[in-house]
């Protein structure tokens, strides 16, 4: 499984725009800057995120994005989920009931679900808050007189 640019480039919007909410709206230009990513690109990944009621937009003069909920409420899996459009390995795990004549007989299926098991499970519990907590720790252990 790869992560596409969009999905890596969706979170880490969302963590820019976690790590500088201070209840304004931040311009996509700036988060373009501060990530060094086309604003042309976030602005294709925003409809994907609005529709998802992750983003609260304002147009106009002060105008910009901020999160509609706090950062502990949105997990990297939901995230990718929305970029991506699954975790799983294999396409067949991703039917219920899977739709696959060799299911019965699979000696990998079970792998497939078990790997898609730590997939989901390890990204569920990252949240952007978690990430943000995480970088502020190793600044803080970088810390040089």
């Amino acid at each position: 499984m790869k992560i596409s640019t969009k999905g890596r480039y969706a979170l880490r919007m969302l963590i820019d725009l976690a790590e500088h909410q201070n209840n304004e709206y931040i311009a996509l230009k700036d988060i373009a800057a501060r990530q060094n990513i086309s604003k042309k690109y976030l602005e294709q990944i925003i409809p994907i995120l609005n529709r998802a009621d992750i983003l609260i937009a304002n147009r106009g003069f002060q105008g910009g994005y901020k999160l509609a909920k706090a950062p502990d409420k949105y997990t990297v899996g939901d995230i990718l989920r929305l970029t991506e459009g699954s975790l799983s390995p294999v396409p067949c795990i991703d039917q219920n009931p899977i739709n696959c004549s060799k299911s019965e007989d699979c000696p990998t299926l079970p792998i497939w679900k078990g790997l898609k098991k730590v997939i989901c499970d390890y990204l569920d519990g990252i949240t952007l808050q978690d990430i943000i907590d995480e970088q502020m720790t190793r600044s803080a252990d970088n810390y040089v007189i």
